[in-house]
């Protein structure tokens, strides 16, 4: 008896030669996506995709329903094709990593750092006037400190200001020459 009715489902798929149509198809969306999502989720995608991956795979598999041999199957046709494409996209997802600001932030003062450079390329005359003024000193201050009238200081500074802003930026020492 079961040879004969598996013989008879047999029959009745060869049978049937035409093509799904669009209704019957549509009829087998408005059943079937439900499923595919539980399916979906049952797999461990989260709900989200799931519900695109399954309205993708369900557009893909209208897309190809001329390769659909048995139409008993169409919705084990069409889970796997979801299960294909979410594994597709966990596959190329992995390979993406976020790039972090290794910049450094607000942790490192680089003007700091910049400034010590500069400090260095100084000639220790200009470097010290330099550092009182970095540290608030007026002039009449520094002047009484290393020794000299408040416009020898003036003049000083104006010079070693002048000498590192020309270590900074070369191509303006060649141009306030010219």
């Amino acid at each position: 008896m079961a040879i004969v009715s598996r013989g008879l489902r047999i029959a009745q798929c060869q049978r049937r030669s035409s093509p799904m149509t669009r209704s019957d198809f549509g009829h087998a969306y408005q059943v079937g996506f439900k499923s595919t999502l539980r399916f979906l989720v049952s797999r461990g995608v989260p709900r989200d995709d799931a519900e695109e991956t399954a309205q993708a795979a369900w557009t893909r598999g209208w897309e190809r329903i001329d390769q659909l041999r048995n139409e008993e199957l169409l919705a084990t046709w069409i889970n796997a094709i979801a299960l294909n494409m979410y594994r597709r996209v966990a596959r190329s997802d992995c390979r993406k990593q976020p790039l972090f600001d290794r910049s450094g932030g607000a942790n490192v003062n680089t003007a700091a750092i910049d400034l010590a450079k500069l400090l260095r390329f100084c000639g220790s005359s200009d470097r010290v006037l330099l550092l009182h003024q970095l540290h608030g000193l007026t002039t009449s201050e520094i002047a009484r400190e290393v020794g000299a009238s408040e416009t020898a200081v003036r003049v000083r500074l104006m010079r070693a200001r002048r000498s590192a802003r020309a270590l900074t930026d070369p191509g303006r020492a060649l141009r306030s020459a010219a």
